[in-house]
């Protein structure tokens, strides 16, 4: 199927730009501000080696990842000039040697976690925030025709984190009470859409009453403003306190989602039930909390762990997508050339969901 690049470019389809000259990208040539990021009209389009694709983006969602990787992670090295944009979706535009299965124009995914180690989309090789973006061709997941590119690109790292916790590790069930702290961002929106999708009771907490509105609107049966009102307080007060001996399990919840850590993650453990589980995937407020092991053992506990997702979380993710059990919330779309004033909008935290950004 590699045959020569000659006869895949009379093979492109209608619409498909694969000139000589260079691509318009957002680019980062040193760690920083907002600053260091420059619109280049003319940065050099990718080639494919052995076994690799390249696909026309179509859209790229932002995570917060990009943020730091913009400012630059201790211990990471970032090969310069980085172009970021982990989560990307498009059509294959050129095909590499050694390449099967895939022809020019298929509609596809990028799977952005290099599974062979090779290091991660849009952060150790150029991502999608660009109209060209290279990759392994075992990266590609198909899409199927009737869900967006906007829709497959808000997919992989959040959602595909939120399902990997809740649905494969965390196996939320009917009938659950479930607690979500973070609710409002990219992963805990899904948190939230999926719980209520297999019938759990929802407590989800966000920063702002817009916020909590918004988190009604997409099926939180009980939003909670947290700098007004305390969680814990709340969900003692509302369901009353675990029971450590005796039947039954007493008040509480059945799961908390807790994937911010810091002083909020005692405070977690002491809202669920004798028996009940907390999911985490990570800990944006702090990785090294006070811990209390008492609340553990004497009310048995669980505590799950989640890191990131695998590619059949993904491709359970498409499947909800296109069976209409699961719509990704977009905040708002930007042109490429406004993709700098898009990170800032996802860095000031002033989103609610997912932020697309299309060449």
């Amino acid at each position: 199927m590699c045959g020569t690049l000659c006869g895949l470019r009379r093979a492109a389809p209608r619409g498909f730009f694969l000139g000589a000259h260079g691509m318009k990208a957002l680019v980062l040539r040193e760690h920083g501000g907002l600053d260091n990021l420059a619109f280049d009209p003319d940065f050099p389009d990718p080639e494919p080696g052995d076994g690799e694709v390249v696909v026309r983006v179509r859209a790229t969602s932002l995570n917060y990842h990009d943020v730091f990787t913009r400012r630059g992670m201790p211990g990471i090295t970032i090969p310069m000039p980085a172009i970021m944009g982990i989560d990307v979706a498009g059509e294959v535009a050129k095909i590499g040697p050694g390449v099967t299965g895939w022809k020019i124009g298929d509609r596809v995914v990028i799977d952005p976690v290099n599974r062979l180690g090779k290091g991660l989309l849009g952060e150790t090789s150029h991502g999608g925030l660009a109209e060209l973006c290279r990759t392994q061709a075992d990266q590609l997941v198909p899409l199927p025709d009737d869900i967006s590119f906007e829709q497959a690109a808000a997919l992989p790292i959040a959602y595909g984190t939120a399902y990997r916790m809740m649905i494969t590790n965390g196996r939320i069930a009917a009938g659950e009470t479930v607690l979500i702290l973070g609710a409002s961002g990219g992963v805990g929106v899904c948190c939230v859409m999926l719980a209520k999708s297999v019938g759990a009771t929802v407590i989800a907490c966000a920063s702002t009453n817009e916020k909590c509105e918004k988190l009604r609107q997409i099926g939180a049966d009980s939003p909670i403003n947290y700098p007004d009102v305390d969680f814990l307080e709340y969900v003692h007060r509302t369901f009353g306190r675990p029971l450590r001996r005796g039947p039954g399990r007493g008040g509480g919840v059945d799961v908390v989602v807790n994937y911010t850590g810091g002083d909020t993650w005692v405070r977690s453990l002491r809202c669920l039930r004798r028996g009940g589980r907390l999911l985490t995937c990570g800990a944006t407020a702090g990785f090294d909390p006070a811990e209390d092991l008492r609340y553990v053992w004497t009310f048995e506990l669980n505590i799950c762990g989640s890191n990131s997702f695998q590619r059949e979380d993904l491709v359970g993710l498409i499947g909800m997508v296109q069976r209409q059990e699961l719509t990704a919330i977009i905040d708002k779309t930007y042109p490429l050339d406004q993709g700098r004033e898009a990170l800032a909008a996802l860095e000031d935290r002033t989103v609610f969901g997912k932020v697309i950004v299309t060449p």
